[in-house]
């Protein structure tokens, strides 16, 4: 994609109304945390979750060699000419060196555990890798594929098969025919498509004409306790179908003649498979929305554009359903397996994980995130009327709808109740959206708002075993 001018350093942000949002937003953030790890010893409540919840895993100190490389990543993010020096690279070496540092930082965190911790959670039962490899016909696969969803079903799927649509598992099966099935060579290869997540995002405001925005939320996108699920989760690869497909849409957007629509088909292909490899994912029409609304042209050019990806979308989910696989088909199938007797989310208390939920997203996405989100609302809906949409600047145009879509999307998610638990992996695809309030908050909570990311991550790598 060809780079987008320089656009006018964003406007500063440092104002007491800003100020005052950020440190509501951070108190809310801190209270929801404590009490979704509170709640269950203090009350006794068996939330099904283990003994960190509401993260799924224990608590475990430990370190390791490479402890020492993520220490040192979070001490360089406060050197004070760190901000300088991603705004005056070079744009297309800043989106290489995000990836790198992406991938240096999930993989100093996932070796605390050994090199086991790079990838080998990728082959247990429940998980993708061991189906995939028993795969030999990948048509009857996708014909058979929902009658083998429910719990009573005979040979019915693995946990992470049933619970999702088949395009996650045909990943892993394209890593199997490419000789990469073993979780040794399929774990890397998952940290490097997770470590394009910060540049994507990036790549989606640029197109937007906010390649200074961009600039200020790169670090954040990049160092942050989400790498800790990152580095291990399939869905780190779902995060980044979805980034790149906002990335093509809003490339469309900006492009002109025949390539735009080239983009907006593409952009549709990678959309529509964000659907096929997560029943959650279909709520990424709400960030398709907020693409849409941000590209600076006429009403009737974005809708031309959101048409033609629409149908590019459709037309993978036809696709999978004339080859034996129906969405609409399986997700209700799916939906009673989720709720019958004995089942693990069954026994889950609806009550606790409302807000549960909402505690790990923040300890997934870190404590920047609810204070970001916190600093933007006044200025997010200022957006929202037709003339505070008019004085705001470029910047603010671009990521405030993309902020509130992701916001959105985890109201949905969090109040379908087909989430308790688990949320800090299967929401990962929401983190990096969510954090573009950062770029609402004062100038001030930058440089140390980055550090407490990094420290919050070193803390969760190093006293949480989570089963990812």
């Amino acid at each position: 994609m060809a780079s987008a001018p320089v656009t006018t350093r964003p406007a500063s942000t440092a104002g007491t109304r800003t100020g005052r949002g950020a440190a509501w937003g951070l108190a809310v953030g801190v209270l929801v945390v404590a009490a979704a790890f509170l709640v269950p010893p203090l009350t006794g409540v068996d939330v099904v979750a283990g003994r960190a919840a509401p993260l799924i895993g224990d608590w475990a100190l430990r370190f390791g060699p490479s402890s020492i490389v993520a220490v040192a990543l979070v001490v360089g993010s406060a050197h004070p000419g760190l901000r300088g020096l991603v705004e005056r690279m070079p744009w297309r070496r800043l989106l290489l060196a995000s990836w790198v540092v992406a991938a240096v930082w999930m993989v100093s965190l996932a070796l605390v555990d050994g090199y086991a911790g790079l990838g080998r959670v990728l082959d247990h039962g429940t998980e993708y890798l061991q189906s995939a490899r028993q795969v030999d016909d990948v048509g009857e696969m996708l014909r058979v594929y929902v009658s083998r969803i429910p719990l009573d079903a005979p040979h019915h799927w693995a946990v992470h098969l049933a619970g999702h649509p088949p395009g996650a598992v045909l990943l892993f099966i394209g890593l199997d025919r490419l000789g990469l099935g073993a979780w040794q060579a399929a774990g890397p290869v998952v940290v490097a498509v997770a470590a394009t997540v910060p540049a994507a995002v990036a790549v989606t405001l640029d197109r937007l004409g906010a390649r200074d925005a961009a600039r200020r939320v790169l670090p954040f996108l990049v160092l942050g306790p989400a790498a800790v699920l990152m580095a291990v989760s399939a869905d780190a690869a779902f995060a980044a179908t979805l980034a790149w497909g906002a990335a093509g849409l809003a490339a469309a957007g900006a492009a002109r003649g025949p390539r735009r629509w080239v983009l907006a088909v593409v952009a549709g292909l990678l959309l529509g498979w964000c659907v096929m490899e997560s029943y959650g994912l279909v709520l990424v029409a709400l960030l398709a929305v907020g693409v849409l609304v941000a590209i600076d042209r006429s009403w009737r050019e974005r809708m031309a554009v959101g048409a033609v990806a629409a149908v590019a979308a459709a037309g993978v989910a036809l696709g999978f359903a004339a080859l034996g696989f129906a969405w609409w088909e399986a997700f209700p199938v799916l939906h009673d397996r989720y709720w019958v007797a004995g089942d693990v989310a069954s026994r889950r208390p609806a009550w606790y994980w409302v807000f549960g939920n909402l505690g790990a997203v923040v300890v997934c996405a870190g404590l920047a995130m609810p204070a970001g989100i916190g600093a933007a609302w006044r200025p997010v809906r200022s957006v929202a009327g037709a003339v505070g949409r008019a004085a705001s600047p470029r910047w603010e145009r671009a990521a405030a709808p993309l902020l509130a879509a992701a916001v959105a999307m985890v109201v949905v998610a969090d109040g379908s109740l087909m989430s308790k638990a688990e949320v800090e992996r299967i929401w990962l695809p929401f983190v990096p959206w969510l954090l573009l309030g950062v770029l609402w908050l004062p100038p001030r909570w930058w440089r140390w708002g980055l550090v407490g990311q990094g420290m919050l991550a070193l803390l969760l790598q190093h006293l949480v075993r989570t089963v990812w």
